[in-house]
């Protein structure tokens, strides 16, 4: 018989040899109009953008981490850059569970309760996305009437959204969640002070990829003082309504229609497919060079993961913590 922690590595390698695969279909799919965009812009263009796109992902990471610890589980970047950046590529596989699932088994791994995981990893995602809808409510409305007329019910959704990740309404809509579930409440509520901090370290992310669509655009002839923030909030925009469209593997199709709706009064005729492929294939290389880095540098995690009792979900069965348990919240963990 196969133990079961045999059988969830197998499952991790499934998954991410089919998220492998799911990119290399859209790489080659789309292979001579990407060849083409390339071919539009110099190498330095492109390093930029991917140097870019690799900060906006750490930063990303970085949010994560904070809200990680703010529930309990403190963990070293090098090995929260580990179980982020191999998890991630479950977003090619279509559906959005596949990344959530990978993320919350590796940080088992490190000695993460499955309810803090799930908790830390849904207020990541909504401090990005409602970052993602201020961005763009912020900068698209006075600078993109396309964007203004077909999204702007996603523009009232911002401060609603930024609304929500306050601790006290997060607290309580974790809580149903995981009562809903079956699972205990958490132990440590996430503070005002780190939720601002993980908020942070959203917005700094979209700022990097910012920065990451502007110098595309500005390569195929794109200029102006408000370029910048238009590629921002562009790439903002173009983030949540790929993220809206469940079933999309990585949002591909309803982030590059969002770009070009919004970079086509900037740029020249045929230009914003241009960038939008070029932005896709870029990233998509900038995920696949971290989970390439996560393998070879990321931390190791301990050798004795915690078993999950019917307690706090931290604890084992008996009266006595298991061996590499954490008995606490606060302690943090080991490399």
């Amino acid at each position: 018989m196969i133990s079961k922690a045999v059988a969830m590595r197998i499952g991790r390698v499934l998954l991410v040899l089919l998220a492998l695969g799911f990119c290399a279909y859209s790489l080659i799919d789309q292979w001579d109009a990407t060849v083409r965009a390339f071919e539009q812009m110099s190498v330095a263009t492109l390093l930029g953008a991917f140097a870019a796109g690799l900060a906006g992902l750490l930063a990303w990471i970085l949010s994560w981490r904070v809200f990680l610890a703010g529930l309990g589980s403190p963990l070293p970047v090098k090995a929260m850059y580990r179980i982020s950046s191999i998890s991630q590529l479950g977003k090619y596989v279509p559906g959005k569970v596949w990344a959530l699932v990978t993320q919350m088994e590796l940080a088992r791994e490190y000695e993460v309760p499955r309810a803090r995981s799930f908790g830390s990893t849904l207020l990541a995602m909504a401090a990005s996305q409602a970052t993602g809808l201020a961005i763009a409510a912020s900068t698209l409305p006075l600078t993109s009437a396309a964007a203004r007329d077909r999204y702007w019910w996603l523009f009232l959704l911002a401060p609603v959204v930024l609304a929500c990740l306050h601790p006290k309404i997060v607290t309580w809509a974790l809580n149903t969640l995981l009562r809903l579930v079956r699972r205990p409440s958490l132990e440590h509520p996430v503070s005002l002070p780190e939720t601002l901090l993980g908020v942070f370290w959203a917005v700094l992310g979209w700022v990097f990829f910012g920065v990451h669509l502007w110098l595309l655009c500005a390569a195929v002839g794109g200029d102006g003082t408000g370029l910048p923030f238009l590629a921002t909030g562009a790439y903002a925009l173009a983030f949540v309504a790929g993220f809206l469209v469940f079933i999309a593997p990585g949002g591909i199709g309803a982030r590059e229609a969002a770009m070009v709706l919004v970079l086509t009064p900037v740029l020249p005729a045929g230009a914003p497919i241009v960038v939008a492929l070029a932005s896709r294939v870029v990233l998509t290389l900038a995920d696949l060079v971290n989970a390439g880095l996560a393998v070879l540098i990321g931390g190791r995690p301990p050798k004795a993961p915690v078993k999950e009792g019917p307690g706090d979900g931290n604890e084992d069965s008996g009266n006595e913590p298991a061996p590499g348990t954490l008995v606490t919240g606060t302690q943090p963990n080991k490399e």
